[in-house]
């Protein structure tokens, strides 16, 4: 695969802490909704879901989860967007724990759904993300990945995300790591446009 088109082609992202995870942690709150929305819709979020919310960010996605019912676990490798998302949480079933993608704190086999929203791009380690989502589902769970589409050679904030070559190379590699019904999918126009991966754990 060319490099450029690297699934995770920003994981040297330095991450958000501090003052300013604080400030961009309330600017996602702000830009986040549409997708968490999107999200809670394709997982057909219930009271009988344990939805792992990977880059959780400030919470927005949890939070809509939770008000579906599900218990929720947001992770996220940033203190500061963790800070934000306790704060602004006034009830609903969600634990909130620091960690990374690759080496999420949750017991296997104990969740239904496992999202990703706009965050596969900075992971570390895609091929060990994908088994540790693998490990946390339990057999019918479902892996939801969701980027914004960005055209090939995009440079700044228009390249956070993924072109299509990217959104399949990730199905691919869902369907390497033992997930089945994997599909690619698209949602909304112009600058909304998503690209949305799922899968089932087998």
């Amino acid at each position: 695969m060319n490099a450029a088109l690297a699934i995770n082609h920003h994981a040297d992202h330095p991450g958000f802490s501090g003052a300013t995870g604080v400030l961009f942690g309330v600017m996602f709150m702000l830009v986040g909704r549409a997708k968490a929305k999107l999200a809670a819709r394709v997982a057909d979020v219930s009271p009988a879901d344990h939805v792992v919310d990977v880059g959780c960010g400030p919470g927005t996605a949890a939070r809509v989860a939770a008000r579906n019912g599900a218990r929720v676990t947001g992770v996220d490798p940033s203190a500061a967007m963790l800070r934000v998302a306790g704060f602004v949480t006034r009830k609903g079933d969600i634990t909130w724990c620091e960690g990374a993608a690759e080496d999420l704190p949750v017991e296997g086999s104990t969740a239904t759904v496992v999202w990703a929203l706009a965050t596969v791009h900075h992971w570390q380690d895609v091929d060990k993300a994908i088994g540790e989502a693998h490990r946390v589902l339990s057999p019918g769970g479902r892996l939801i990945a969701i980027e914004r589409q960005s055209p090939v050679g995009a440079t700044g904030l228009a390249s956070h995300g993924w072109t299509r070559q990217q959104a399949e190379s990730f199905a691919s590699l869902c369907r390497d790591t033992g997930f089945d019904n994997v599909c690619v999918g698209t949602h909304g126009s112009g600058r909304g446009a998503v690209w949305i991966v799922s899968g089932t754990r087998r």
